[in-house]
């Protein structure tokens, strides 16, 4: 079965999702924004949102952590829950 590990970044709209991609682009770490602006409990570690598998995450983020490039930051992905960033870190 494959499996991922990633982390991400919720925060309330497109736009904010926008603005923190492009200072992750610009050099920024992604775990330092994720720390300081992420709405998401995981926020505290960076984003990091482990191991998982197919399905145990919403949809919009399986059909980007299991298709998108690694390392690379997607997004905005938009949930139920808000915008996301992710960051694939991994994939098996």
């Amino acid at each position: 079965m494959a499996r991922a590990t990633a982390r991400h970044i919720l925060v309330d709209s497109e736009a904010k999702c926008q603005e923190l991609k492009a200072e992750i682009e610009n050099g920024r770490d992604f775990a330092e924004v994720a720390k300081e602006h992420s709405n998401c409990p995981s926020g505290r570690q960076g984003g990091d949102l482990g191991s998982f598998g197919p399905g145990q995450m919403v949809r919009e983020f399986d059909e980007v952590v299991f298709s998108g490039e690694l390392n690379k930051v997607h997004g905005p992905v938009k949930t139920q829950f808000g915008y996301h960033l992710l960051e694939i870190t991994s994939r098996s």
